[in-house]
């Protein structure tokens, strides 16, 4: 995950650490904090990055990653990731990049903007972080796939042209809840409506009394529709044992709005109890997330090196 802010949202929480924490019962699992690629949105504001890849971190292990399972660490102390993102950009086309629809997007978004090399070059530094280590899989939401194609028509090409090096990578699909936003859009850091896993239960409770509902549900008797409102994705993520009958009587218009935000407001910090307690100890020791991340970049060289060791091989490199 990038960096981008101190801390992840209920997002993030929800559609990859939860089934991170369950998938290292299974697997050897890296987990990485990718500041490098925080950069293309970050390019005036890298001072933050430093302190944010930090906060990363704490949401990692509050949220249940084991380091002693999981290999924890960021991706800027690991140079191999910068090396083999040189050598696959030259086995790269072009076309390739320019066909993928997050770089459309942003390079919408950027409205005039210089776009970086940095920002079409994105695929090729992600598949450099996961081909690394060799992995049976990646696990990726639906919306995710195309991403990790991408990965894997680039390891073919480099197996075409210096031998079968990288394996195949298998999507490891979870079934990710789509987690709205105060603002009924999908929950993000860009669209500045998200509730974090280190907000207090005080600054959880402001957001969702603010949080978007019904348009058309101006009075408590009115039916209500809870697709897209904010608070009925709170309540089917945090609130499962009740969320039928939440439904059932908002769409009978025998659930007020106000009510129905106090409910998810209760059942939400309730929910995330544990992990905030966690994180708040975590913040009180910062020399062990420290140590966490040195001794996660230190395994990850490791393997990270062997990789490199035959790629330069096959490829008749010093």
């Amino acid at each position: 995950m990038q960096p981008t802010q101190p801390m992840l949202h209920l997002g993030n929480l929800e559609g990859a650490l939860r089934n991170w924490v369950r998938l290292q019962e299974q697997y050897d699992m890296h987990c990485c904090i990718v500041d490098w690629h925080s950069l293309t949105t970050m390019i005036d504001r890298t001072k933050e990055i430093d302190e944010n890849s930090v906060g990363i971190a704490m949401d990692y292990l509050a949220a249940g990653i084991d380091p002693e399972r999981t290999v924890v660490f960021r991706q800027s102390e690991v140079k191999e990731h910068a090396e083999l993102y040189l050598l696959l950009s030259m086995v790269t086309p072009l076309g390739w990049l320019e066909r993928v629809p997050t770089y459309k997007e942003k390079k919408q978004d950027l409205k005039g903007e210089y776009v970086s090399h940095g920002l079409l070059g994105y695929p090729v530094l992600q598949a450099a972080d996961i081909l690394l280590y060799k992995p049976y899989g990646v696990p990726v939401g639906k919306d995710q796939v195309p991403h990790l194609e991408v990965t894997r028509e680039i390891a073919r090409r480099f197996n075409f042209l210096y031998g079968d090096v990288f394996p195949q990578i298998a999507n490891l699909l979870s079934d990710v809840p789509l987690m709205l936003g105060t603002d009924g859009r999908k929950m993000s850091k860009s669209y500045e409506n998200a509730i974090y896993i280190g907000d207090d239960a005080e600054a959880t409770a402001v957001k969702v009394r603010s949080a978007f509902t019904d348009p058309k549900k101006i009075r408590k008797n009115d039916p209500g529709h809870p697709e897209g409102c904010s608070v009925f994705s709170l309540h089917s993520v945090y609130n499962k044992p009740c969320v039928a009958v939440v439904e059932k009587e908002c769409r009978a218009g025998e659930r007020g709005c106000v009510d129905c935000k106090n409910e998810c407001i209760e059942a939400l910090n309730g929910s995330l109890a544990k992990i905030r307690d966690r994180r708040r100890e975590l913040e009180g020791d910062r020399g062990y997330v420290l140590r966490v991340l040195q001794e996660g970049a230190e395994k990850a060289r490791a393997v990270a090196s062997e990789t490199m060791k035959e790629v330069r091989r096959v490829m008749h490199l010093p």
